[in-house]
């Protein structure tokens, strides 16, 4: 039988599942709340002021699980693919200053119908920023997105696409992260994880509501959906993965719901369905 988490030293708000707070509120709901970790986002980083996100950040006594995003490399032109790498160095500056060891790589689309041609352009924008990140401390986190978000965020969206982009540098600077909400339908799931041992910087939870309200909006709260959670959880923990667990959820219902009520409900489903 799945074994369950007893605490919460491993439990982390991805800040978006509280997207109404600002960054400051937010790192105050967590140390009310007990969560010790938090996930930051850049959009709130820029509206907090980079000095202003680390002070609140520290004055909760939290640390950072991850900074999200980085990535979205494919452009048409050579002057708009090098405006996102020095965006994406930025980012991991931006990490690197708030103690976070891992930026988030939303990989993004094509710029055209040449979704190879993409693929390999993202490739080539994490060998231009994998160098300067090792040299800041932090690393590469390749996250595979669903295949639904192909023409829109991502042309990775397989962790085995992940991970064979992954292995393409050290272990040191880039790896994968493992967001059940973009992952579990896959049928080469546990084999990825297993391949990915070693390499795992990040590991996001959600759920599959049935029907599904919206494609980017319609993530669940755990326990409301479909996905095997624990399963998964105890699949990347195989695989060496004992870091932080960030609870990342995209919904608008959730998001209306006062904060303190959404992590009071986030804590408990965490212990009964991860």
């Amino acid at each position: 039988m799945a074994a369950s988490l007893t605490n919460f030293e491993r439990l982390s708000l991805n800040q978006i599942t509280t997207d109404r707070w600002s960054l400051r509120e937010a790192a105050d709901g967590c140390a009310r709340a007990g969560v010790p970790w938090i996930a930051l986002w850049r959009h709130k980083i820029a509206e907090a002021g980079l000095s202003e996100a680390k002070r609140a950040v520290r004055d909760a006594g939290l640390r950072v699980s991850s900074v999200c995003r980085g990535g979205m490399f494919p452009a048409a032109t050579a002057a708009e693919r090098q405006a996102r790498i020095d965006d994406n160095l930025r980012a991991v500056d931006e990490a690197a200053e708030l103690g976070a060891d891992t930026l988030v790589l939303v990989c993004g689309p094509a710029a055209d119908r040449d979704i190879a041609a993409a693929r390999e352009q993202v490739a080539e924008g994490i060998a231009r920023v994998a160098p300067y990140a090792k040299e800041r401390g932090v690393k590469l986190g390749i996250e595979p997105l669903h295949p639904m978000y192909a023409a829109e965020r991502s042309v990775v969206n397989t962790l085995a696409q992940a991970i064979d982009l992954a292995e393409r540098f050290d272990p040191a600077e880039v790896g994968v992260v493992v967001d059940v909400f973009h992952v579990w339908w896959d049928p080469e799931l546990y084999a990825g994880i297993r391949r990915s041992s070693g390499r795992i910087l990040g590991f996001h939870v959600s759920d599959w509501i049935v029907p599904t309200p919206d494609l980017l909006m319609g993530r669940g709260m755990m326990g409301d959906g479909v996905i095997e959670l624990r399963r998964i959880r105890e699949a990347v923990e195989a695989a060496g993965y004992d870091g932080p667990i960030e609870v990342e959820i995209f919904n608008r219902d959730i998001w209306d719901r006062p904060g303190d009520d959404v992590l009071a409900l986030m804590k408990e489903r965490y212990l009964e369905h991860v």
